[in-house]
């Protein structure tokens, strides 16, 4: 269903010029709503309660979207179906993240960040004539509670087996200086497959405090029924899982670690020395992960001492992943599940460049994360299977695995 909206703003120009206050907001609200209405209407084929036979769907509840517009702020209702997703073409996808892009570097400007780009920016936002201080704060303000009201959201109402912890770093100015700042990012896989961003912050990641308050605040909001956490070895983080995230088994990320091996090769040989150790990780079944590891070790010990060394004290580490379904390994053995959303904080944040303090940074890091959260959550794609993840607390063997037949299914 195609949708013109000139129609609609026609009508809202009309009403601004008459003055006629809040009822502006409030018609454009109604409107908007009903367009909404109207496509989902058009695309599952039945209204609201109507019995059709040409009906391909059903609705399932709504989840609220703030929209920004010349009215004001509006609070539409998306509906979400039973299965698959459904976004409404009127709306735009990014519009969170493109608000707090517009916030940032506003502030940025304000604060007098030497950079040669701002005044491109603003006027690639639309800000030809500036904007006023108050109006970055009213921005800036409502972005802050929608971030913080996401970060705070309580985690107990669901279990969350995998836990995958990583940093992407971006420059802020702190106390006069510029410093690289880590953006630590946390994603769970809950019981029934789907994944969610758990938390984010902003701080020095090589701090063994920061990443304890970090789990701590974790666990104060309800995270529970954690089994393995997936991670790099940053500075303190072991302790600190192994502190707060009681009980649970930690996964050395594979790609970290290999490129910390071919940093002490050299680059003549980095090309066999990784081919070797990707044969660790093909095998079928633990027992000849296990071995393979040991023959590779030793087979690279002939060139390399620190190598085989490196492979023997990261063993436990390293195979933390074969004690679960073999089903999941490919998915739980590195934090490559995370590079995406690396990537895209990255090529929001890099656009500012040096942000003005590190609030900014947690700003924008923040809104680019809840939409790739809500975009989650409207896939119609579960992270790993609901049958895979029931795998997890199947009847296990004397060693304390899941039978041969479930862990390969």
């Amino acid at each position: 269903m195609a949708l013109d909206q000139s129609a609609l703003l026609e009508v809202l120009d009309a009403l601004k010029a008459a003055d006629v206050g809040d009822r502006v907001r409030q018609a454009a609200e109604t409107v908007y709503q009903a367009l909404i209405e109207a496509e989902l209407t058009d695309a599952i084929g039945a209204g609201r309660h109507e019995r059709s036979a040409e009906r391909s769907n059903q609705r399932n509840g709504h989840r609220t979207r703030m929209l920004s517009t010349t009215a004001g702020d509006l609070e539409l209702k998306i509906p979400k179906l039973r299965t698959g997703s459904f976004f409404p073409s009127l709306l735009e996808r990014r519009r969170r993240v493109d608000q707090a892009l517009f916030a940032v570097v506003m502030e940025a400007y304000l604060h007098g960040v030497s950079t040669r780009k701002v005044d491109d920016l603003v006027k690639a936002l639309g800000a030809d004539t500036g904007i006023s201080k108050s109006e970055v704060s009213r921005i800036c303000a409502d972005l802050d509670v929608e971030v913080g009201t996401f970060r705070d959201r309580s985690l107990a109402e669901q279990q969350f087996p995998y836990v995958f912890l990583d940093a992407t770093y971006c420059k802020a100015r702190v106390n006069h200086r510029v410093v690289s700042q880590a953006v630590v990012i946390a994603t769970g896989v809950r019981a029934d497959g789907w994944r969610e961003v758990l938390g984010f912050a902003v701080g020095d990641s090589e701090d063994g405090a920061f990443w304890t308050a970090f789990l701590r605040s974790l666990k104060a909001r309800g995270l529970g029924g954690v089994q393995l956490v997936i991670s790099d070895a940053h500075t303190g983080l072991k302790q600190a899982i192994s502190a707060v995230l009681i009980g649970a088994a930690w996964q050395r990320c594979r790609v970290h670690f290999l490129r910390n091996v071919l940093g002490t090769v050299p680059k003549g040989s980095a090309e066999m020395v990784a081919a070797a150790i990707r044969t660790i990780f093909a095998q079928p079944d633990a027992g000849h992960v296990r071995e393979q590891l040991g023959v590779i070790a030793g087979m690279l010990g002939r060139q390399s001492v620190k190598v085989e060394t490196m492979l023997r004290d990261a063993t436990e580490d390293l195979l933390a992943f074969t004690s679960f379904p073999a089903a999941h390994w490919k998915k739980i053995w590195s934090t490559n599940p995370l590079e995406r959303l690396n990537k895209e904080v990255k090529r929001r944040t890099d656009v500012v460049g040096v942000f003005p303090n590190p609030e900014a940074l947690l700003r924008l890091a923040g809104a680019v994360l809840v939409e790739a959260h809500d975009e989650w959550q409207a896939t119609d794609r579960r992270y790993l299977s609901e049958a895979t993840m029931a795998l997890l607390t199947a009847p296990t063997t004397q060693e304390g695995l899941a039978t041969p037949e479930l862990m390969t299914a």
